[in-house]
């Protein structure tokens, strides 16, 4: 692990007088199947990868060996909650639902349960107050984050004016897609700019409609809050009607390799928002070729690493990974349960140097968890398609969102709920 989290003497010594010890689970709510399983696939096997990196070059996280455990949810929330119950009992450390509508049902669940939920990057944004949503964190970004985000970067393309410009949310008919809207509302009244909104519905494989909406209406610009294979119709959609690629962009749910290759040289210059980086140039990856796919350990078939999606599981690990190990190293103990795990969690901060010790350099945003807050800091980047290369790359630094529209929502979201569910806002 990252030189901040050496092993104490305690810990060690106990380690010395526990010959077998439990394994620490990390469950994998993944799909593998339905129309979305080709960004499912290659997030779980990133997830599984990494932990299985640590097992077999490290020992596993300060001496314990890590457990994933995998239950199909084919992005269904009631699959997800059926894995949710069927293997919280094998000792699970902290939930990755990978799924907004799963994210809903188990808020309440692991709040009674005392297990961390970890919707990086989707879920309810409002779960970023840790004073009401105790055991759900959604570090380092969320929703409201990317949608100002996006919002930002176009104000950058027009001297900080959105004055009478038109924009478009294309996006999922249900939870994940209508999570935006409420931030980008806002910010159309605070910056004058045209919002409308256009619905697809699961699994937007037919989208002739809402593209003729878009060329009738002419928008300046279009923002995407789509999944699996509804991602690569709309590119393709976008390029029949001739819509510039550099004024669509995506969130980072809607920027991987299975969104644009389909479309071929017309996907050149889409964009998307992140909040990690791209590729296989890092040493990591050597490292999970030698310890993983070259030792016939690998989840999948070794052909995801370095994939946009393949890199945020294992992101995703690397996150949990290092709020075990903090864990350990806080209580003394190497077996943690998941409250020592949620604890971890909220005072995680991520550090250059963590990322650098676990070789992924500059990876992602730094960021620090508290109670108050539950999300980090807000950090996006924006990533661009290259159609030539055939591949993604950040094309700006991680930047802020704006923390006043989006911390204003999430305080008023979050303070609803607490009333309708007669919780009491506390860090105690």
């Amino acid at each position: 692990m990252t030189t901040k989290k050496l092993m104490t003497a305690s810990v060690v010594a106990l380690m010395a007088a526990t010959p077998v010890m439990a394994d620490l689970v990390f469950p994998s709510l993944s799909y593998r199947t339905g129309p979305f399983a080709a960004g499912g696939i290659a997030f779980a096997d990133g997830y599984a990868d990494y932990f299985t990196l640590l097992n077999e070059r490290d020992g596993g996280i300060g001496g314990v060996m890590a457990s994933v455990p995998e239950c199909e949810t084919a992005y269904n929330a009631e699959k997800g909650v059926e894995c949710y119950e069927a293997t919280k009992a094998e000792g699970a450390l902290v939930y990755q639902p990978l799924a907004t509508s799963i994210t809903y049902q188990l808020i309440p669940k692991v709040e009674v349960d005392g297990i961390p939920l970890h919707t990086m990057g989707y879920g309810r944004t409002s779960a970023k107050n840790g004073e009401v949503f105790r055991h759900t964190f959604n570090y380092p970004v969320n929703y409201w984050d990317g949608a100002s985000a996006g919002v930002n970067h176009f104000l950058d393309l027009n001297d900080g004016s959105l004055e009478g410009r038109k924009i478009t949310l294309l996006h999922f008919n249900g939870a994940y897609g209508k999570e935006p809207i409420p931030t980008l509302e806002a910010l159309a009244e605070k910056h004058g700019f045209e919002l409308t909104t256009i619905a697809i519905d699961y699994p937007g494989q037919e989208q002739k409609s809402q593209w003729l909406q878009i060329r009738r209406e002419r928008p300046d610009y279009i923002l995407f809050w789509g999944w699996g294979v509804m991602n690569q119709v709309a590119v393709q959609e976008a390029a029949n009607i001739g819509y510039p690629m550099e004024n669509f962009m995506g969130i980072w749910w809607s920027g991987s390799e299975n969104d644009v290759l389909p479309a071929g040289a017309a996907a050149d210059g889409y964009k998307a928002l992140a909040f990690h980086e791209m590729g296989s140039d890092f040493p990591v990856f050597d490292d999970i070729q030698t310890y993983v796919v070259d030792a016939g350990k690998a989840a999948g078939a070794g052909d995801q690493i370095g994939s946009v999606l393949y890199n945020r599981g294992l992101y995703a690990a690397f996150l949990a990974a290092e709020a075990a190990a903090d864990a350990q190293e806080a209580t003394g103990e190497p077996e943690i349960t998941a409250a020592m795990m949620r604890d971890a969690m909220e005072s995680l901060e991520i550090t250059a140097q963590d990322m650098e010790d676990a070789g992924i350099p500059g990876f992602g945003p730094v960021f620090s968890v508290t109670c108050q807050n539950h999300g980090g800091d807000g950090l996006a980047s924006v990533a661009q398609w290259d159609a030539t290369a055939q591949e993604w790359s950040l094309i700006s630094d991680f930047f802020p969102s704006d923390g006043e529209v989006v911390n204003a929502l999430i305080k008023a979201d979050s303070e609803a709920f607490a009333a309708e569910n007669d919780i009491t806002p506390s860090c105690d």
